[in-house]
């Protein structure tokens, strides 16, 4: 496995490091850290002493904001040299490497993220530093639309300790939903850690004057129905899968508005990360769409958050 930890110094970006040993992440593999300087540097051929074009003012504040950027780039290459640190003592016999780079942070993580053929890239919550700035909704909710692979948006505890956890994964049968089941069960977990498939329906409402219509009212009915009845063997195959990894899976079917209910049940059953699919197929269950339900509780949830791409199963099935 390849995991790219995007870190700027703040607090949020230590607690997405202390939130590496509850991933289940797998005992071996290769991780990078990339600090990012915010800031752009002009190439160095840019200054031609020679050019009769160019003044010597232009020449100064060339000069002089590519030195700023390079202090910058030190700085931030200082930051990734002591985050791999302690990624390192918290993956003992992972190859961990480190990285500092610049530009916008989203796209130069991104772009180190194709580079690095990563399968998972993490990212904290929130964060602010002289180097760079991970605000969802702008880093991260860039590198969580815009990403090739997985990518999970952490939050670390006051107190960790890797061992029994709960793992809340998303759930509506799509394509989406089954990547995330697959990278959870690919995980390395203690026996008898909790997983709660969690499906959130939202009930089909005829119009205001189909409602009172019998038939209309039956069809809807009716259809709700075996829409469950779909999912729950869905899920069926699902919480097997989950088993043989020896933890305790169950599915849940909760009433609602996705969003609402997987901050909320996440919220309520003390949930260590929520797992959902970067994509959904259409249907009256509730979808685990990425512009919506995905960065949504990525923003609102207490807890870690990772959202699948189906890019980290598949490669791992070819591995």
């Amino acid at each position: 496995m390849r995991v790219l930890i995007a870190y700027d110094g703040s607090k949020s970006a230590e607690a997405a490091i202390d939130d590496l040993v509850v991933a289940g992440l797998p005992s071996t593999g290769t991780a990078m850290v990339v600090s990012v300087a915010e800031v752009w540097l002009p190439p160095a051929d840019s200054i031609d002493d020679t050019s009769e074009e160019s003044s010597a003012y232009i020449e100064s504040i060339i000069r002089e904001h590519r030195e700023k950027g390079e202090r910058m780039l030190a700085s931030a290459s200082i930051l990734a040299k002591h985050a791999a640190t302690r990624v390192q003592a918290a993956l003992r016999d992972w190859d961990v490497t480190s990285e500092a780079t610049f530009g916008s942070p989203a796209w130069a993580i991104l772009e180190a993220a194709e580079s690095f053929n990563a399968d998972l890239v993490i990212v904290g919550a929130q964060g602010h530093s002289v180097v760079s700035s991970f605000l969802l909704g702008s880093t991260s909710q860039t590198v969580l639309t815009e990403a090739k692979c997985s990518v999970r948006v952490a939050r670390g505890k006051n107190e960790l300790e890797p061992g029994l956890g709960r793992i809340l994964i998303g759930f509506d049968g799509s394509k989406g939903a089954s990547a995330a089941v697959a990278a959870v069960a690919s995980r390395t977990w203690m026996r008898g850690t909790e997983v709660r498939l969690l499906t959130a329906t939202e009930p089909s409402t005829p119009s205001s004057i189909g409602r009172f219509v019998t038939p209309i009212r039956k069809a809807f009915t009716e259809t709700e129905t075996i829409d469950e009845k779909w999912i729950a063997e869905l899920a069926d195959i699902a919480l097997a899968k989950l088993r043989n990894k020896r933890v305790d899976a169950r599915l849940h079917l909760c009433p609602g508005n996705p969003k609402d209910v997987l901050v909320h049940e996440a919220q309520v059953w003390g949930a260590d990360a929520i797992f959902v699919g970067a994509n959904a197929m259409g249907g009256r269950l509730a979808r685990m769409l990425l512009g919506s339900t995905a960065s949504a509780v990525a923003a609102r949830a207490h807890c870690s958050v990772e959202v699948v791409r189906a890019h980290e199963q598949s490669k791992a099935s070819n591995e």
